[in-house]
């Protein structure tokens, strides 16, 4: 039996915790590199293997690291172990809202410049504080956070 990972290090309700392994912040985004990753009950590969994610690009939470492996949720807060190298740092989200209309600018008055229909799975770019940048099939445009998953609330981006 694996030892119990520690989900982080530090970390106050000011300050983000710190990843043990990486030293970056928990929780935090990434996405899902291969088109399939194993997930596992535990960190190694002698623990069973729960379900597969099967969606190139998907956004997914790190919430605990371990050794080579970090401990994912998906927006339904399902997940497990990932390996590391089936993990991404390019940002992505998924949309939650369907006929989602980006914008040319962040503002609901702005010039719609496509339309994107509930779970597809954009690119995450710039974030202001209540609206971020997406690209999606060769398209570009605004949305606002409220109506996505992969971005923090407060999360501001250049």
């Amino acid at each position: 039996m694996a030892q119990e990972a520690t989900p982080v290090s530090g970390g106050t309700l000011d300050a983000p915790a710190i990843g043990p392994e990486t030293n970056l912040p928990l929780p935090r985004y990434v996405s899902l590199k291969a088109s399939e990753a194993n997930v596992r009950r535990g960190p190694s590969l002698s623990h069973r293997i729960d379900w597969v994610f099967q969606r190139r690009s998907m956004p997914l939470q790190v919430i605990a690291e371990y050794g080579h492996w970090r401990r994912v949720i998906d927006r339904e807060g399902q997940g497990g172990w990932v390996h590391y190298t089936m993990l991404s740092g390019a940002r992505s989200v998924i949309i939650d809202q369907d006929r989602l209309r980006l914008r040319s600018q962040p503002r609901d008055d702005s010039r719609e410049t496509v339309e994107l229909e509930l779970g597809v799975i954009a690119r995450l770019h710039e974030c202001e504080p209540t609206w971020c940048r997406l690209s999606a099939g060769g398209y570009k445009g605004w949305a606002p956070k409220a109506v996505m998953w992969g971005v923090d609330a407060d999360e501001v981006r250049d």
